[in-house]
């Protein structure tokens, strides 16, 4: 590696750190501008399918032929399942859901992710820290301050209850797609899902009688979808794919309790929103609990249980080094779930 390089890594970390930080946590306010006018499902499917249809176009470019784009049947079902788990009914039902509710209030309710992937480890068996734990009940407690009390009158029983399992649907798809078989490149995989994710929401939207008048859709609306296919499906992707080869995992998961405060910040500033004190609240208490897991799943450690093959008996578990258990944990963000 050249001197030049070298010198100039730590700034480009900072740079595409800085971009998955702000647009990432500014996608929410421009789902809030997009659904001014345009229906929610409609509005995310066109999003996805012209950036699925751009990135391949890149990828094809860079390549010299769509060769690069050719993979299994099985990986391309398995991307198809991940993207319509992630982006279906995590990223397209916040939408939906902003409908009844704040940005602020979606964003926070969406950073109980890291939380419920905690969840999902213990439940197959992947015993994660005592402090880990204690993130987790902490970060519940905030998620639970702003689910009964709504955010303050932030938004309806109904909007909270569609983000929620909105960021249960990203959780599962998250835990999951670490675990199936997948394209090897993350770029490719990216494609199939949000093409996947795009089609599927134009379907149920156009099922449930959302349609798109040209006529009536206000420019705020075009700038808003432009804005999330270019910045927030592209730009900010390909730094968090970056940032995934030339940093470290633990400030790259730092994204997970940045951008709701971002997200915050910007739906007072250019929404119109009000910060009540149990957004406030809430959500410190949320990203404190978040803050606790990342900080604890990102320390070294020398030594740790490796995940046995179903059926091993329990004694012959031996204690080694398993980068397939690193990538399980929260800290580390699921390399293919970066798409916003």
């Amino acid at each position: 590696m050249s001197s030049q390089t070298a010198d100039s890594r730590p700034s480009l970390v900072w740079v595409a750190l800085s971009i998955v930080y702000v647009v990432w946590g500014s996608t929410y306010l421009g789902i809030h501008y997009l659904i001014e006018t345009i229906p929610p499902m409609v509005g995310a499917g066109i999003r996805f399918v012209v950036a699925s249809v751009l990135l391949a176009a890149v990828l094809a470019i860079r390549s010299g032929g769509v060769r690069v784009l050719r993979v299994p049947w099985r990986r391309l079902g398995t991307a198809a399942l991940a993207g319509v788990l992630l982006l279906t009914g995590g990223n397209g039902m916040i939408g939906v859901a902003e409908q009844h509710m704040s940005t602020g209030l979606a964003a926070l309710l969406v950073a109980s992710v890291p939380l419920w992937l905690v969840v999902f480890r213990w439940a197959t068996g992947d015993r994660p820290a005592v402090s880990t734990i204690a993130g987790v009940l902490v970060g519940f407690g905030g998620l639970a301050l702003l689910t009964l009390t709504r955010g303050g009158g932030s938004g309806s029983a109904l909007g909270v209850a569609i983000v929620l399992g909105a960021a249960l649907s990203w959780s599962v798809g998250s835990f999951l797609s670490a675990r199936l078989p997948m394209p090897a490149n993350p770029f490719v995989a990216s494609v199939y899902e949000m093409a996947a994710a795009g089609v599927t929401l134009l379907v149920i939207g156009l099922g449930r009688g959302e349609r798109l008048h040209l006529h009536e859709v206000s420019q705020a609306s075009w700038l808003g979808l432009a804005y999330l296919v270019t910045f927030g499906s592209l730009v900010a992707f390909t730094s968090y794919v970056w940032l995934l080869g030339n940093a470290p995992i633990s400030l790259v998961g730092t994204y997970a309790y940045v951008n709701p405060a971002v997200a915050v910040l910007l739906g007072v500033a250019f929404a119109g929103e009000n910060a009540t004190w149990t957004i406030v609240a809430g959500g410190l208490i949320i990203i404190l609990g978040v803050g606790l897991v990342v900080s604890t799943e990102r320390r070294p450690r020398g030594e740790v249980t490796a995940p046995a093959p179903p059926g091993t008996p329990r004694r012959r578990r031996e204690r080694r080094r398993s980068p397939r258990a690193s990538r399980s944990t929260p800290g580390r963000p699921p390399r293919r779930t970066g798409v916003r």
